[in-house]
């Protein structure tokens, strides 16, 4: 069930032409996203949408506002994830489900998870779906815990190694980057679960902004 976002779509009231211009931008940036990150020259995606610079700025005044506006819709799918994650009666499976499913989201597209983890201080109801997914992270590994199926010693921190390892494995895997991703999270979840627990070396202080660095 796709997750309700606060994010209302800004066409409302444009001519046809002025639709037409706003969603070939937001279709060039997705695409110059997902290949070449969110750090793409917003000149490079005006000339893949077929529009000037000055039309991208205004409809989109921002950089902030057309890389949030790109990602809002997988932002809401990531979020609906968790909650798909949180209302699995079991726990360790719904746990399993969001970890095999982010990363092949990261495998898809290399801007997500740099938009997923980049501030946009202006840009509120981004930064309000972005903290209740984190939240919802949070809660999936307590319950994990709780339930006796994921380690005792698992961090919040593991999550960032695990992007971390995965967005590495994806970037030289080409156009194998799906298979390698679902190998690599398998991998990772048999390490994650309690009754395969040995002991580990003390853990890295990773923050997930730590995975745009």
């Amino acid at each position: 069930m796709p997750a309700q976002t606060s994010h209302k779509p800004p066409q409302r009231g444009l001519r046809a032409d002025a639709r037409e211009n706003r969603d070939r931008i937001l279709r060039a940036a997705r695409e110059a996203f997902a290949t070449q990150g969110i750090d793409v020259p917003v000149a490079a995606i005006a000339r893949r949408a077929g529009v000037g610079v000055a039309t991208l700025y205004r409809r989109f005044p921002t950089r902030d506002a057309l890389v949030t506006e790109a990602f809002a819709e997988q932002l809401g799918h990531c979020v609906s994830v968790l909650d798909e994650g949180l209302a699995d009666p079991d726990p360790w499976r719904g746990f399993c489900t969001v970890v095999e499913r982010v990363c092949l989201m990261q495998a898809a597209d290399r801007g997500f998870t740099q938009a997923f983890l980049t501030e946009f201080p202006d840009q509120a109801d981004f930064a309000r779906e972005r903290s209740r997914a984190e939240e919802g992270l949070a809660l999936l590994i307590r319950r994990a815990k709780e339930a006796g199926a994921l380690r005792q010693d698992f961090e919040p921190g593991d999550v960032t190694l695990l992007l971390l390892a995965n967005c590495g494995v994806t970037s030289g895997a080409g156009e194998e980057a799906a298979t390698a991703s679902r190998r690599l999270a398998a991998y990772l979840l048999h390490a994650f679960r309690a009754d395969a627990a040995a002991p580990l070396p003390r853990p890295a202080r990773l923050g997930l902004e730590r995975i745009h660095a």
